[in-house]
């Protein structure tokens, strides 16, 4: 590892810790200041620069957030629950990936293939800023659980849609039949790779009283069980989300020194994601895109809503129903981020209208941190979720 990275690195986990304390002063979104941080470091003289890639985003900082996130959820409020978050997460990403497919082909002009394989990576909601918003706004109860446990499931169904769908753009021949298959064999895959791994670090964290020991544990269950996945070409994102859950429900969780090692640890690869996309969000311009840019940010909100007003629909006269209050919040907290990037990212420069989605994806993601990020708080509010000011 080169020392000038090194040196990069400490500078940019400074500025985060100094946004961090801003913001708060402030009450803005963490998320949202660290983009404002990152666009405005962007825009110095000899501006520092770290390279934006799929293997940063995707296999490096994203499994220790999808961990995190994971490692919190208990088994036994989820249970309650499952059929909703399972809803939202499997039928809600194959809505939204349709709506924004249709609106990108017909309204845009975009191949069919550029499309879906579009609509399948901007269809989930990313956990880096759902999490971080819904936390910072002190959101408890059902909604939280919702909103964080759909947020991560629906990672998963979205980058296994995406998988098949950029196979189908390479080229590859994929009956429909085929496609389903390769779809169950993922998730069957990813989670079976997470639950090994999970399971193997539960039984030696079990067998040991270093603390140390277990911290390390739990990190090569992080990291290891998306590389597994990955390699077998499973999904790597539901590999992580297993084996979160399972050493959150059954391993050491209680102990102080993972807790806070989990807590640093997300908070660096948040601070660092957000950064990142501030600095490369001021870098790429908009003006030859508009079109595609305006179009990608109203079918997200539309496929959205597509998704989740009809689907908790089916809840209405259930134990499971769904609010209208906490309908609106999962709309307008569908907030895109880390994943839609790493995803887009890691196309192949050689395929038909990857700069486009690459570019849209980012208009989107910068409507989701300013738009989404900084009103997502008062609509809380105004919802009665949380608390008015001053209370």
């Amino acid at each position: 590892m080169e020392p000038a990275f090194i040196r990069l690195t400490l500078f940019l986990l400074l500025i985060a810790a100094v946004v961090a304390m801003l913001t708060r002063r402030l009450r803005l979104p963490y998320s949202t200041g660290l983009v404002i941080a990152g666009m405005g470091l962007a825009l110095l003289p000899n501006a520092p620069h770290i390279a934006l890639t799929n293997d940063l985003l995707y296999l490096t900082l994203l499994p220790p957030l999808l961990f995190e996130a994971a490692f919190y959820l208990r088994w036994a409020r989820l249970r309650n629950d499952l059929p909703v978050i399972l809803t939202l997460a499997f039928a809600g990403v194959a809505i939204s990936a349709g709506v924004t497919a249709v609106g990108m082909h017909f309204v845009v002009g975009w191949e069919w293939t550029a499309a879906w394989v579009f609509g399948c990576l901007i269809a989930a909601t990313d956990p880096v800023s759902v999490l971080a918003t819904f936390r910072e706004a002190g959101v408890q109860g059902r909604l939280s659980l919702l909103v964080e446990a759909e947020s991560l499931f629906n990672d998963g169904t979205a980058a296994v849609a995406f998988a098949l769908a950029a196979a189908i753009a390479a080229g590859q021949q994929v009956s429909a039949a085929e496609g389903v298959l390769r779809l169950v064999g993922s998730v069957g895959g990813a989670v079976l790779c997470g639950g090994a791994v999970g399971l193997a670090a539960v039984f030696l964290a079990g067998r040991s009283e270093d603390h140390l020991v277990e911290v390390t544990f739990t990190a090569v269950a992080a990291w290891g069980s998306f590389l597994l996945a990955e390699e077998l070409h499973c999904s790597g994102v539901l590999a992580t989300i297993t084996a979160g859950l399972i050493l959150g429900n059954r391993g050491p969780q209680d102990r102080e020194a993972i807790r806070a090692f989990w807590e640093y640890a997300a908070f660096a690869a948040t601070s660092l994601i957000f950064l990142l996309i501030g600095m490369h969000e001021a870098s790429r311009g908009f003006g030859g895109a508009w079109k595609g840019a305006a179009v990608g940010i109203a079918a997200v909100l539309v496929s959205r809503a597509a998704a989740v007003y009809p689907l908790s629909a089916l809840f209405r006269w259930s134990k499971h129903r769904v609010t209208a209050t906490h309908q609106h919040a999962l709309f307008w907290g569908g907030l895109r981020g880390a994943l839609a990037l790493a995803l887009a990212l890691g196309l192949p420069e050689t395929m038909a209208g990857r700069e486009a989605i690459v570019t849209v994806a980012f208009a989107v993601v910068a409507f989701s941190v300013f738009a989404q990020g900084l009103t997502m708080t008062p609509l809380l509010r105004r919802l009665g979720e949380i608390p008015a000011v001053g209370r």
